[in-house]
């Protein structure tokens, strides 16, 4: 079958943006052409839903595709791959070249992605614990471990520190690790259990590494909660971040590193971003010379958005919705949430890695494209 795919840009000029459209009945055997190119475009289908990346649309801009459907091509070749090193970790390549790791060894904590490689192709995270010995880096809060989920207060239980009595996330199957010449996704179930082992509440979560070029890397985070013990009390502190960041040491703000935290307000260093509600924060700073950035975008369908934001010089930087009586002190604020037994809280974040600070690197525009993407019109030729 073909259908014919219209994008409009709207407002804002669209750089690597992915797409996501609704076409019933699309699986991976799809192709995709570019009409005025008349050139053929990576394109990836699952579930009915394909998904394509938009190198660049000026605002207002339009551009069509020819989409074919059921076509038995030959099968694209993956710019995502993703290699299992069994009860240990997934590792992530993108254009033949190593990006990250998804770990979840019994011996962490909680599963984590580490390294994360920034668009220099060096670390743009901390390497401690996880690798120790790296000259200059800080070896403080050895819980915050590169790119992470967490939070200090489950039904009472700290699954964020690794101080004595912590609780754990248990890796326990991965649902789906699928790769493609547009994106490769890891979906993994994981347990929330306190100090004792007891099961809390169950975790999908999903990791979505884009093929964009390393200057303006994407990754989708999702975090589906599922209260399947009874009911579950998410606690108002400050030590804790659904979507967790630990940028490398270099990177830092505090004196003498030269980094630099700004968010969507304009609100610069921690001192006007600590505790402050924004649509995104960004972490920029040099890496061996080179100044990089990463930024977390919120997302309008997560909880208490835009959220706060858990972000301090010595480079940790989390959104966390929940901690409001220690980010708004005086107003008597109790930022906890229960959540009935059975039900569902799901969070999503994007997480954009960049060349330079945040205006070099265009972060507000990038946010523009996560929340207010192109619009595509489907028709049937």
């Amino acid at each position: 079958m073909e259908r014919k795919l219209t994008v409009l840009a709207g407002l804002h000029e669209c750089i690597h943006t992915p797409v996501v459209v609704d076409v019933p009945g699309a699986e991976e055997d799809v192709e995709l052409t570019d009409c005025e190119k008349n050139k053929t475009v990576a394109c990836q289908a699952s579930g009915g839903k394909v998904c394509f990346i938009v190198e660049k649309l000026p605002a207002g801009a339009r551009k069509e595709y020819v989409l074919r459907t059921n076509v038995g091509a030959t099968k694209r070749a993956a710019r995502v791959k993703l290699n299992v090193v069994e009860n240990e970790r997934v590792d992530i390549l993108v254009s033949g070249k190593p990006f990250s790791s998804y770990q979840f060894a019994e011996k962490w904590a909680r599963p984590f992605l580490h390294p994360v490689m920034g668009p220099t192709n060096k670390p743009i995270t901390r390497g401690y614990p996880v690798v120790e010995g790296i000259e200059g880096e800080s070896q403080d809060h050895p819980h915050h471990k590169s790119f992470y989920v967490a939070w200090g207060d489950v039904n009472g239980a700290d699954v964020w520190s690794e101080t004595e009595g912590h609780g754990r996330m248990v890796h326990r199957e991965f649902l789906a690790l699928k790769e493609g010449p547009v994106y490769g996704e890891i979906i993994a179930r994981n347990d929330w259990v306190d100090k004792e082992g007891k099961k809390l509440l169950e975790e999908v979560r999903t990791v979505r590494v884009y093929a964009a070029p390393a200057r303006c890397r994407f990754v989708d985070l999702g975090v589906a909660l599922r209260m399947t013990e009874g009911k579950v009390r998410f606690g108002d502190t400050k030590e804790g971040g659904i979507c967790s960041l630990r940028v490398a040491s270099s990177m830092e703000e505090k004196a003498g590193h030269g980094g630099k935290i700004v968010n969507s307000y304009g609100g610069t260093g921690e001192k006007e971003t600590w505790g402050k509600r924004a649509h995104w924060c960004d972490y920029s700073g040099p890496v061996d010379g080179e100044t990089v950035g990463i930024t977390i975008f919120d997302n309008p369908t997560n909880f208490r958005y835009p959220t706060y934001w858990h972000v301090r010089s010595y480079g940790l930087m989390t959104a966390n919705p929940f901690g409001l009586s220690h980010f708004e002190p005086g107003r008597e604020l109790d930022g906890s949430l229960e959540v009935e037994a059975g039900e569902r809280l799901e969070f999503n974040y994007r997480v954009y890695l960049h060349a330079g600070d945040a205006s070099r690197g265009k972060v507000a525009d990038r946010f523009l494209n996560y929340v207010a993407p192109p619009v595509v019109d489907v028709q049937e030729q």
